[in-house]
């Protein structure tokens, strides 16, 4: 088991986003998290990824509690990546640049590969205000990618995008998760079920 969450709840001041969750996901699961807006998805992959610390409950990485984790910010660094509705990449670098700012100690043929993987190493001279939206949600995936993470956390990944582009997206998604990475991604996008192992809906805080 590579994440687990036990008895996860959580509440904003009085209100209760999340009530009692359990959670858990293994290496190479590709795992979506769907349910309307206020039901406690973005929520639950907030806590699941550190982002967040839940007002109750466990969650365990690699069978080590989050709490054990001695510098969170060096585990997010080296052992997850996010990928948000918004892309994020910093507009006056180019976008090997973007991609080279949250590298850690990674030669260019690594992050050269991983643009032609992603297939955007046609663009990766060009600025984020040059290319299209789908290229650069490839991009942040790439950017998410460098330091070779073990599980990725996308949160509405493909909501600026069409369909045609979300669809690239989620195959890709689908072709990472068979080479072994990690994918939960929060969305309201039903066509997710077509490409993901395990389909989990939140309503009213509740895992159904």
């Amino acid at each position: 088991m590579i994440l687990e969450a036990r008895g996860i709840s959580h509440y904003y001041k009085n209100d209760l986003a999340l009530d009692n969750v359990n959670f858990e996901a293994r290496r190479g699961d590709f795992i979506a998290i769907v349910g309307e807006s206020g039901g406690g998805k973005s929520t639950l992959l907030s806590i699941l990824s550190s982002l967040l610390r839940p007002s109750h409950g466990e969650l365990f990485f690699e069978g080590k509690a989050y709490t054990l984790i001695p510098d969170i910010d060096a585990f997010r660094q080296k052992e997850v990546g996010f990928i948000f509705q918004f892309h994020y990449l910093i507009g006056y670098l180019t976008i090997l640049e973007n991609i080279k700012l949250a590298a850690i100690n990674k030669p260019n043929s690594a992050i050269d590969a991983l643009l032609k993987q992603c297939g955007i190493e046609a663009i990766k001279d060009k600025y984020p205000d040059e290319i299209s939206g789908g290229q650069r949600q490839r991009a942040a995936i790439v950017r998410a990618l460098v330091n070779a993470p073990k599980i990725i956390f996308a949160d509405e990944p493909t909501g600026n995008l069409d369909s045609h582009n979300s669809q690239n997206i989620y195959e890709l998604f689908k072709m990472l998760s068979k080479s072994g990475t990690t994918i939960i991604i929060a969305t309201h996008d039903r066509k997710v079920s077509e490409y993901a192992d395990k389909i989990i809906e939140v309503k009213d805080g509740k895992i159904l």
